[in-house]
Protein backbone atom coordinates (compact mmCIF):
# COMPACT_ATOMS: atom_id res chain seq x y z
CA UNK A 1 0.00 0.00 0.00
CA UNK A 2 2.88 2.15 0.71
CA UNK A 3 4.45 2.13 -2.82
CA UNK A 4 0.61 3.17 -3.60
CA UNK A 5 0.70 5.44 -2.18
CA UNK A 6 3.85 6.60 -3.53
CA UNK A 7 3.01 6.37 -6.83
CA UNK A 8 0.36 8.46 -6.67
CA UNK A 9 1.64 11.00 -4.72
CA UNK A 10 4.47 11.15 -6.98
CA UNK A 11 3.36 10.19 -10.55
CA UNK A 12 -0.27 10.66 -10.13
CA UNK A 13 -0.61 14.05 -11.82
CA UNK A 14 1.13 12.30 -14.81
CA UNK A 15 -1.56 9.42 -14.83
CA UNK A 16 -4.54 11.96 -14.63
CA UNK A 17 -3.06 14.81 -17.39
CA UNK A 18 0.16 13.35 -18.65
CA UNK A 19 2.91 16.38 -18.91
CA UNK A 20 0.10 19.47 -19.16
CA UNK A 21 0.28 22.08 -18.96
CA UNK A 22 4.08 22.05 -19.52
CA UNK A 23 3.50 19.62 -22.26
CA UNK A 24 1.37 17.52 -24.31
CA UNK A 25 -2.21 16.55 -22.84
CA UNK A 26 -2.15 12.88 -21.93
CA UNK A 27 -3.32 10.61 -19.28
CA UNK A 28 -6.49 9.53 -17.96
CA UNK A 29 -7.87 13.19 -19.40
CA UNK A 30 -6.96 12.13 -23.55
CA UNK A 31 -8.06 8.61 -22.70
CA UNK A 32 -11.97 10.37 -21.79
CA UNK A 33 -11.81 12.91 -25.06
CA UNK A 34 -10.71 9.67 -27.13
CA UNK A 35 -13.44 7.66 -26.17
CA UNK A 36 -15.96 11.03 -25.49
CA UNK A 37 -14.78 11.89 -29.59
CA UNK A 38 -14.96 8.44 -30.64
CA UNK A 39 -18.71 7.86 -29.73
CA UNK A 40 -20.37 11.18 -30.50
CA UNK A 41 -18.63 10.85 -34.25
CA UNK A 42 -19.29 7.47 -34.54
CA UNK A 43 -22.76 7.96 -33.75
CA UNK A 44 -24.14 9.25 -36.85
CA UNK A 45 -21.81 7.29 -39.09
CA UNK A 46 -24.19 4.20 -36.96
CA UNK A 47 -27.40 5.61 -37.49
CA UNK A 48 -26.50 5.79 -41.25
CA UNK A 49 -25.27 2.32 -41.42
CA UNK A 50 -28.70 1.09 -39.08
CA UNK A 51 -30.64 2.45 -41.07
CA UNK A 52 -29.25 0.73 -44.33
CA UNK A 53 -29.46 -2.69 -42.08
CA UNK A 54 -33.09 -2.05 -41.77
CA UNK A 55 -33.77 -1.16 -45.61
CA UNK A 56 -35.43 -3.21 -47.86
CA UNK A 57 -33.06 -2.10 -50.99
CA UNK A 58 -30.29 -4.51 -51.78
CA UNK A 59 -28.31 -1.30 -52.60
CA UNK A 60 -28.04 -0.31 -49.02
CA UNK A 61 -28.75 -3.83 -46.80
CA UNK A 62 -25.62 -5.42 -48.36
CA UNK A 63 -23.20 -2.93 -47.81
CA UNK A 64 -23.80 -1.85 -44.67
CA UNK A 65 -24.25 -5.58 -43.49
CA UNK A 66 -21.05 -6.88 -44.90
CA UNK A 67 -19.31 -3.27 -43.14
CA UNK A 68 -21.15 -3.95 -39.76
CA UNK A 69 -20.19 -7.61 -39.80
CA UNK A 70 -16.49 -7.36 -41.21
CA UNK A 71 -15.85 -4.42 -38.22
CA UNK A 72 -17.40 -6.48 -35.43
CA UNK A 73 -15.14 -9.58 -37.04
CA UNK A 74 -11.95 -7.77 -36.68
CA UNK A 75 -10.08 -7.25 -33.50
CA UNK A 76 -9.44 -3.32 -32.68
CA UNK A 77 -5.50 -4.12 -32.85
CA UNK A 78 -5.53 -5.16 -35.85
CA UNK A 79 -7.51 -2.05 -37.10
CA UNK A 80 -5.28 0.55 -35.49
CA UNK A 81 -2.63 -0.99 -37.64
CA UNK A 82 -4.41 -0.83 -40.55
CA UNK A 83 -5.44 2.48 -40.28
CA UNK A 84 -1.66 3.33 -39.06
CA UNK A 85 -0.19 2.57 -42.00
CA UNK A 86 -2.83 3.73 -45.01
CA UNK A 87 -4.07 6.45 -43.37
CA UNK A 88 -1.30 8.71 -43.99
CA UNK A 89 -0.98 6.95 -47.74
CA UNK A 90 -4.48 8.26 -48.14
CA UNK A 91 -4.30 11.85 -46.98
CA UNK A 92 -0.63 12.14 -48.31
CA UNK A 93 0.74 13.74 -45.14
CA UNK A 94 1.77 11.91 -41.51
CA UNK A 95 -0.78 11.57 -39.15
CA UNK A 96 -0.50 11.65 -35.51
CA UNK A 97 -1.42 8.84 -32.79
CA UNK A 98 -4.74 10.78 -31.92
CA UNK A 99 -6.04 11.11 -34.82
CA UNK A 100 -5.17 7.61 -36.05
CA UNK A 101 -6.63 6.01 -32.67
CA UNK A 102 -9.52 8.55 -33.07
CA UNK A 103 -10.12 7.62 -36.59
CA UNK A 104 -10.00 3.70 -35.52
CA UNK A 105 -12.62 4.56 -32.40
CA UNK A 106 -14.70 6.34 -35.38
CA UNK A 107 -14.80 3.25 -37.86
CA UNK A 108 -15.03 0.78 -35.54
CA UNK A 109 -17.53 1.56 -32.79
CA UNK A 110 -19.79 2.77 -35.76
CA UNK A 111 -20.02 -0.59 -36.28
CA UNK A 112 -21.48 -1.31 -33.10
CA UNK A 113 -23.54 1.62 -32.54
CA UNK A 114 -25.57 0.52 -35.35
CA UNK A 115 -26.21 -3.03 -34.18
CA UNK A 116 -27.65 -0.83 -31.17
CA UNK A 117 -29.43 1.88 -33.08
CA UNK A 118 -31.24 -1.16 -35.48
CA UNK A 119 -32.12 -3.28 -32.43
CA UNK A 120 -33.99 -0.19 -30.95
CA UNK A 121 -36.05 0.15 -34.39
CA UNK A 122 -36.64 -2.88 -34.60
CA UNK A 123 -38.19 -3.29 -31.10
CA UNK A 124 -40.56 -0.47 -32.08
CA UNK A 125 -43.91 -1.52 -32.35
CA UNK A 126 -44.71 -1.58 -36.47
CA UNK A 127 -47.62 0.54 -35.89
CA UNK A 128 -45.59 3.65 -35.77
CA UNK A 129 -43.94 3.43 -39.21
CA UNK A 130 -47.70 2.33 -40.75
CA UNK A 131 -49.82 5.29 -38.25
CA UNK A 132 -46.58 7.97 -39.23
CA UNK A 133 -47.52 6.58 -43.28
CA UNK A 134 -50.98 7.23 -43.28
CA UNK A 135 -50.23 10.77 -41.94
CA UNK A 136 -48.50 11.62 -44.66
CA UNK A 137 -44.97 11.69 -43.46
CA UNK A 138 -42.54 10.00 -46.78
CA UNK A 139 -40.40 6.91 -45.46
CA UNK A 140 -37.11 9.01 -44.17
CA UNK A 141 -39.31 12.05 -42.27
CA UNK A 142 -41.23 9.20 -40.09
CA UNK A 143 -37.53 7.46 -39.49
CA UNK A 144 -36.38 11.14 -38.20
CA UNK A 145 -39.55 12.23 -36.87
CA UNK A 146 -40.89 9.38 -35.37
CA UNK A 147 -39.44 5.92 -35.16
CA UNK A 148 -35.25 7.21 -34.76
CA UNK A 149 -36.17 9.61 -31.57
CA UNK A 150 -38.03 6.77 -29.81
CA UNK A 151 -35.55 3.97 -30.56
CA UNK A 152 -32.33 6.52 -29.64
CA UNK A 153 -34.15 6.96 -26.29
CA UNK A 154 -34.51 3.34 -25.78
CA UNK A 155 -30.81 2.54 -26.15
CA UNK A 156 -29.64 5.39 -23.78
CA UNK A 157 -28.47 2.52 -21.85
CA UNK A 158 -27.29 0.51 -24.47
CA UNK A 159 -24.98 3.76 -25.76
CA UNK A 160 -23.73 4.31 -22.41
CA UNK A 161 -22.48 0.64 -21.75
CA UNK A 162 -20.65 0.59 -25.66
CA UNK A 163 -18.92 4.11 -23.70
CA UNK A 164 -17.59 1.93 -21.25
CA UNK A 165 -16.18 -0.34 -23.57
CA UNK A 166 -15.11 2.59 -25.97
CA UNK A 167 -12.84 3.26 -22.66
CA UNK A 168 -11.37 -0.01 -22.05
CA UNK A 169 -10.85 0.18 -26.11
CA UNK A 170 -8.59 3.32 -25.88
CA UNK A 171 -5.58 1.45 -23.91
CA UNK A 172 -4.64 -0.01 -27.02
CA UNK A 173 -3.28 3.07 -28.45
CA UNK A 174 -0.50 2.83 -26.61
CA UNK A 175 0.91 0.68 -29.02
CA UNK A 176 0.89 3.96 -31.51
CA UNK A 177 2.70 5.57 -28.64
CA UNK A 178 -1.18 7.62 -27.76
CA UNK A 179 -0.47 9.36 -24.78
CA UNK A 180 -3.27 7.66 -23.23
CA UNK A 181 -3.93 6.57 -19.47
CA UNK A 182 -1.97 3.18 -20.31
CA UNK A 183 0.81 5.01 -21.97
CA UNK A 184 1.22 7.35 -19.35
CA UNK A 185 1.27 3.93 -16.67
CA UNK A 186 4.04 2.27 -18.94
CA UNK A 187 6.20 5.63 -18.67
CA UNK A 188 5.41 5.41 -14.70
CA UNK A 189 6.64 1.77 -14.30
CA UNK A 190 9.42 2.53 -17.26
CA UNK A 191 10.69 5.15 -14.49
CA UNK A 192 10.34 3.06 -11.21
CA UNK A 193 11.67 -0.35 -13.48
CA UNK A 194 11.38 -2.71 -10.34
CA UNK A 195 7.40 -1.97 -9.10
CA UNK A 196 5.26 -3.05 -12.31
CA UNK A 197 2.57 -4.61 -9.63
CA UNK A 198 1.59 -1.36 -7.79
CA UNK A 199 1.62 0.56 -11.00
CA UNK A 200 -0.43 -1.77 -13.09
CA UNK A 201 -2.65 -2.18 -9.58
CA UNK A 202 -3.19 1.60 -9.67
CA UNK A 203 -3.92 1.42 -13.83
CA UNK A 204 -6.40 -1.17 -13.33
CA UNK A 205 -8.13 0.75 -10.02
CA UNK A 206 -8.60 3.55 -12.21
CA UNK A 207 -9.91 2.03 -15.15
CA UNK A 208 -12.59 -0.11 -12.76
CA UNK A 209 -13.62 3.02 -11.00
CA UNK A 210 -14.18 4.72 -13.95
CA UNK A 211 -15.95 1.61 -15.70
CA UNK A 212 -17.70 0.99 -12.57
CA UNK A 213 -19.10 4.45 -11.92
CA UNK A 214 -20.23 4.62 -15.82
CA UNK A 215 -21.86 0.86 -15.46
CA UNK A 216 -23.93 1.96 -12.62
CA UNK A 217 -25.37 4.90 -14.33
CA UNK A 218 -26.29 3.13 -17.20
CA UNK A 219 -28.30 0.50 -15.05
CA UNK A 220 -29.89 3.78 -13.66
CA UNK A 221 -31.44 4.95 -17.17
CA UNK A 222 -32.42 1.21 -18.15
CA UNK A 223 -34.47 1.10 -15.05
CA UNK A 224 -35.87 4.45 -15.65
CA UNK A 225 -36.54 3.92 -19.58
CA UNK A 226 -38.18 0.22 -18.01
CA UNK A 227 -40.31 2.12 -15.64
CA UNK A 228 -41.53 4.71 -18.34
CA UNK A 229 -42.27 1.75 -20.76
CA UNK A 230 -44.06 -0.08 -17.73
CA UNK A 231 -45.97 3.41 -17.23
CA UNK A 232 -47.53 3.52 -20.81
CA UNK A 233 -48.17 0.22 -21.40
CA UNK A 234 -50.53 0.47 -18.06
CA UNK A 235 -51.98 4.14 -19.17
CA UNK A 236 -55.16 2.73 -20.84
CA UNK A 237 -56.62 1.88 -24.23
CA UNK A 238 -53.79 3.46 -26.98
CA UNK A 239 -55.19 6.06 -28.40
CA UNK A 240 -55.84 6.09 -32.15
CA UNK A 241 -52.68 7.67 -33.41
CA UNK A 242 -49.11 7.43 -31.17
CA UNK A 243 -48.67 11.01 -28.92
CA UNK A 244 -45.35 11.72 -31.02
CA UNK A 245 -47.14 10.98 -34.76
CA UNK A 246 -50.53 12.91 -33.67
CA UNK A 247 -48.36 15.93 -32.67
CA UNK A 248 -46.56 16.00 -36.10
CA UNK A 249 -49.47 15.65 -37.78
CA UNK A 250 -51.69 18.41 -36.45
Amino acid sequence: MGDIGAILRDYGLLLLVGQYPNGPLGGLALTFILAVLGIALAFPLGVVLALGRVSRFRMLYWPATALVYVMRGLPLIMLIFWVYFFLPAIVGRPVSGFSTMLATLVIYEAAYLAEIVRAGIESLPGGQMEAARAVGLTYMQAMRKVVLPQAIYNMVPAMLSQFVSTIKETSLGYVISVNELTFAANQVNSTLLTKPFPVYAVLAAIYFLLCFFLTQLARQLERRVARRRAGTAGAGPAPALPPTIAAIAE
